[in-house]
């Protein structure tokens, strides 16, 4: 089967920040102990320091420097289950999917959604451009449940649209005979690529990104 690459951003974020807080608190420690030793060298017999003081401020920096290293484990782990749950999306590559959402590419002449009606019925179809303007509209009689709707590229105006990205909304006509009802639809086809984003995993079906919690259904070839 062919498939296309895996596409994604990682980031050492976190490993960058406690590297740059444990950098901080070696300074800082270094510091104290650099003063304290000054103020042991130059106290005065007679009235010595509290040793109190420095002790709790020698607990306060070993407590602090146990924080940082357990987030930074704790950083290692999330690292490593984000790889094993982005490894467990490659399985999708190559398969048919069908996933929710109203947009799809217009290829060849043809694009086509899947809508399931809860009743047959006149209904209102637009479909509209990726800028969002309206290109196509009609009134079309929906049948009761799971049906494909296809749309040849013509144009409300007669022209043939470029191919690219289209999204179609479809509403029931009510009992006062206007389109009010929406109708819920369905995208499919083969998965060609992958693309790991903030939001979560984004799966390539035709030219267009789908987010891998939406699908619905997954069929092998």
């Amino acid at each position: 089967m062919a498939t296309s690459g895996i596409s994604g951003s990682g980031t050492s974020g976190g490993a960058t920040t406690t590297s740059a807080s444990l950098t901080a608190l070696s300074n800082n420690y270094e510091l104290f102990l650099s003063i304290l030793t000054t103020q042991i060298k130059n106290q005065d017999p007679l009235n010595p320091m509290d040793s109190s003081k420095y002790t709790e401020q020698l607990v306060q920096y070993s407590s602090v420097e146990q924080q940082i290293k357990t987030n930074d484990q704790l950083s290692d782990l999330l690292a490593v289950m984000a790889a094993t749950t982005a490894s467990s999306y490659v399985s999708y590559l190559g398969t048919n999917v069908t996933a929710a959402g109203n947009t799809t590419s217009l290829k060849d002449g043809e694009a086509k959604w899947t809508y399931d009606s809860p009743e047959s019925g006149k209904a209102r179809v637009e479909i509209r451009n990726s800028l969002g303007a309206v290109v196509f509209a009609e009134d079309a009689d929906l049948s009761y449940g799971a049906n494909i709707y296809t749309w040849d590229g013509r144009t409300t105006a007669g022209s043939s649209a470029p191919e690219g990205a289209y999204s179609i909304s479809i509403a029931r006509y009510d009992a006062n005979n206007r389109p009010t009802v929406p109708v819920a639809t369905e995208i499919s086809g083969t998965v060609e690529g992958i693309e790991f984003t903030s939001s979560g995993a984004m799966l390539k079906i035709g030219g267009i990104y789908v987010s891998a919690a939406s699908v619905l259904s997954v069929n092998r070839n």
